[in-house]
């Protein structure tokens, strides 16, 4: 039980003080330590400290005296007992109204009343209290130990410690995704997963919770909502976070009140505790990881020398190859961009794309238990790979919808993100797995190519820039394309005018010279000005239709970026 400013009161050496104000607030004004304090306070005085004082120096200066007393109570302190008789023989009405106000408690002693009598009986009652919350908690350690010995998973492990601090556990991996939790409602899940998303959680400003408290300086507080977040690291060998307890304070308490010398005893244990849980767990959980992700990787190369070998590793690992799959290939555009915005709340690039990455998985995951779909999945290279079970009667379709689903989560969770998909062809039987993925990393590079980033491509639109891929490899004809098209592009460098554009408007309207114009608002003579310079630059006439199927067969492999030499 907490020493309180109420207990000190009724000792029987203070039987003659008086509580001046704020006598209903002396049950909740917790005491942790006692200090005699003259003036400057400065900050040598703690939170919950009680101040003896003589208010020797401020004499008969009352702003000199309500600047001592305001200086006591913006350190946080329990109360403040002022000596009368000697230096003071009345406490000034405004020091009084002016603590009545921010009900803070002053205590008036008689003058024959020693402070060292008042700090040995304080301190004998402190120390008792830590002594017998040093013993309760050093129970709650071995039985914390007990569950850990016992293999005890970490949900029950929570509990246990949410039951001896009172009040609700969040422990989390070192980016904050939730390890256990209980009893949170999904409004606040949400507001959780934002928070750590933004980068509000987990807390990486140095700073203190409590000024001149070592006590608490590994405890870190953040408001989420209208709640306030305690934050207690859990660290490694390295002193590096591995993962992190997180407290949720009840509304209606303080952090300074609630942080009790046993609460903060329980979660240190805790922190030891979980620490160990968490390495454990974390290189069972890696080694599998690693193993589920490079094995997808070896399929999608055509790692395996039998089907047979695959199959039974797939089975250790809890994939289904019977299952007909098609691959798809994600690249994420703009990652170094978003970790500039961010780079002072984490470590480095790598921690961060680890966190980015992982909740774009859960994404994943979530979309394909939505769609009941079975999911092998790895991010290796900057791409995402997944293989996503196909319906027996759709190919695109089923694909579509995932992306879909995906896209509408991480615009509400992630907005920035912007990820170039590749989608390949179904190729049936195991061997189709790594045709699949060549297929998908194909539409990628075209569609990045072509479309821009953050686009779709299915490989199955691919199939005359696949075309032109291949006719582009002969060197000839990459000369060819490169004389035709390198002097518009030349042009439209220099003049920024567009021609080759304005070549393709005229080709998709089929020679129509008027709808051009419109399709390019440009007046008509404007663009006839424009289609006697692209001939007269190229040698070529729009009339000819060899010409003009040359000039769009150029503009074409240009477009997909074949003839890389030409920019």
């Amino acid at each position: 039980m907490q020493l309180t400013v109420d207990s000190i009161i009724n000792y029987e050496i203070l039987e003659k003080a008086r509580v001046l104000t704020a006598k209903d607030f002396v049950t909740d004004r917790t005491v942790q330590w006692i200090s005699v304090m003259e003036m400057p306070v400065e900050n040598f005085v703690r939170q919950n400290e009680v101040v003896l004082t003589t208010a020797i120096g401020c004499h008969d200066d009352i702003e000199k005296f309500e600047g001592f007393v305001q200086d006591i109570i913006d350190s946080n302190a329990s109360a403040l007992m002022i000596a009368i008789g000697r230096h003071v023989f009345d406490i000034p009405t405004e020091v009084i109204e002016l603590a009545e106000q921010q009900n803070f408690v002053i205590i008036e002693l008689p003058w024959e009343v020693r402070f060292s009598a008042i700090i040995e009986e304080v301190m004998r009652n402190i120390n008792d209290t830590q002594y017998k919350d040093r013993e309760k908690s050093e129970k709650v350690q071995q039985e914390l130990l007990k569950l850990i010995l016992g293999d005890t998973d970490l949900e029950h492990i929570s509990k246990y410690i949410q039951r001896q601090i009172d009040c609700q556990l969040l422990i989390t991996d070192r980016n904050g995704f939730i390890q256990a939790k209980s009893g949170y409602t999904q409004d606040f899940m949400e507001k959780w997963k934002n928070a750590v998303i933004q980068g509000d959680f987990p807390i990486r400003r140095q700073a203190d919770l409590v000024n001149n408290d070592p006590m608490l300086r590994k405890f870190q507080a953040s408001a989420l909502g209208d709640r306030m977040i305690l934050q207690i690291p859990v660290l490694q060998v390295s002193e590096d976070p591995q993962g992190y307890i997180f407290v949720v304070l009840p509304r209606e308490i303080s952090v300074v009140s609630y942080l009790t010398h046993y609460r903060v005893a329980v979660l240190e244990h805790a922190a030891t505790t979980i620490s160990l849980w968490l390495s454990r767990e974390n290189a069972i959980e890696e080694t599998k990881m690693s193993l589920r992700s490079d094995f997808v990787q070896e399929v999608a190369t055509g790692g395996f020398i039998s089907a047979e070998k695959a199959f039974s590793r797939a089975k250790l690992l809890g994939y289904n190859l019977d299952l007909p799959y098609i691959c798809l290939v994600g690249f994420p555009e703009n990652f170094k961009e978003m970790f500039e915005k961010r780079k002072q709340d984490y470590h480095s690039y790598t921690q961060w794309t680890e966190s980015m990455i992982r909740y774009i998985e859960e994404e994943i995951y979530f979309a394909a238990q939505s769609l009941k779909r079975e999911i092998m999945i790895t991010y290796q290279g900057n791409q995402l790979l997944i293989y996503l079970e196909k319906p027996a009667d759709t190919v695109y379709d089923n694909a579509i919808n995932f992306l879909d689903l995906i896209d509408r989560r991480l615009k509400t969770l992630l907005p920035e993100v912007n990820i170039s998909w590749g989608i390949g062809d179904y190729s049936e039987g195991f061997q189709g797995l790594p045709e699949s993925y060549q297929h998908a990393n194909i539409a990628l590079d075209i569609g990045r190519r072509k479309k821009g980033k953050g686009q779709r491509m299915l490989y199955s639109d691919t199939r005359i820039d696949r075309v032109l891929l291949t006719l582009a490899q002969n060197e000839e004809m990459k000369g060819i394309i490169m004389a035709t098209i390198q002097p518009l592009v030349e042009y439209d460098k220099q003049r920024n005018m567009d021609l080759i554009g304005t070549l393709k408007s005229y080709n998709q309207n089929h020679g129509n010279v008027s709808q051009a114009a419109r399709d390019l608002s440009l007046h008509r003579q404007s663009l006839l000005y424009r289609l006697r310079k692209i001939e007269s630059l190229t040698g070529h006439s729009l009339i000819d239709p060899d010409d003009l199927f040359l000039l769009d067969l150029s503009i074409k492999t240009w477009e997909i970026g074949v003839a890389e030499n030409i920019n």
